[in-house]
């Protein structure tokens, strides 16, 4: 494969950091953006001590920071992965209203923000690009106590479909990757987040119900996979010229996914 250049967003940590090394050390040119100044420091600490610094370079990258966006648009890359994002979760009746649009804001409204203007540039210099989102298994389900990030997640994945077929034209191409329950302590941080607000003696939901339900999902195997299968998954899907739309790992999730969307023509209230 070709050697490409790719901007990561949310590369600070977790999936992110994982695929920019990976993709480093495969001989891809990476912009790894992330989000706060002391990221910075370390990850390009942890680039020198790998030998990487020919082929990853580490740049805050703040995606609600109008200047940090006005300088990577400046950047030459081939590949936007969009990966930054947060989460917030508790029950949807009673969460505070500001933090849903927080949410929004970060996951929907700044990767789409962000795409639209790359998307631009590859457009008017009449050449090749392609952006990947980073979804969630969230993003075809809606899971108790997740329901405004996965909402999120819903909303970009409408978003990438509109793309992908809008953007067939320009040669530009469009995919999401969708992860299932891996343990990078993502997850494990936006089920302390209600917590937060949570108040026993003024919301419906109690604190102690709110852990069960985050305990439960999070709890068992299938909710604290290994994320190095996840980061292969990325390693390989985010330069290839050729894929699927909708990439969701492992692939019992996929199994699950179907089997439920299957089942929601016969739900009733």
């Amino acid at each position: 494969m070709a050697s490409k250049k790719i901007l990561i967003t949310g590369a600070g940590s977790g999936f992110g950091e994982g695929t920019a090394i990976g993709l480093a050390k495969l001989g891809h040119k990476v912009i790894a953006g992330v989000q706060i100044s002391p990221q910075v420091t370390a990850l390009r600490q942890k680039v020198a001590e790998l030998g990487l610094t020919d082929n990853l370079r580490v740049e805050k990258l703040d995606i609600l920071d109008p200047y940090d966006v006005s300088y990577a648009l400046t950047w030459d890359v081939d590949i936007l992965f969009s990966n930054a994002g947060i989460g917030e979760a508790g029950p949807v009746f009673e969460i505070p209203v500001d933090l849903v649009r927080r949410n929004f804001e970060t996951n929907v409204f700044a990767p789409l923000a962000l795409a639209q203007r790359f998307i631009a540039g590859w457009i008017k210099e009449k050449r090749k690009g392609k952006v990947v989102f980073t979804s969630s298994m969230g993003g075809l389900f809606t899971p108790d106590g997740y329901g405004i990030y996965v909402s999120t997640k819903h909303a970009l994945e409408a978003i990438a479909e509109a793309l992908s077929s809008e953007l067939k034209k320009y040669n530009i191409q469009i995919q999401t990757i969708n992860p299932g329950a891996y343990l990078t302590g993502y997850n494990e941080t936006m089920a302390d987040n209600p917590f937060r607000w949570l108040d026993d003696s003024k919301n419906f939901t109690k604190r102690a119900e709110m852990k069960a339900t985050f305990d439960a999902l999070l709890g068992t195997p299938q909710g604290r996979l290994d994320p190095r299968e996840m980061i292969d998954a990325m390693i390989s899907i985010v330069p290839s010229d050729k894929g699927k739309f909708r990439n969701v790992v492992p692939q019992f999730v996929e199994d699950m996914l179907k089997e439920h969307q299957l089942k929601a023509w016969d739900v009733t209230i």
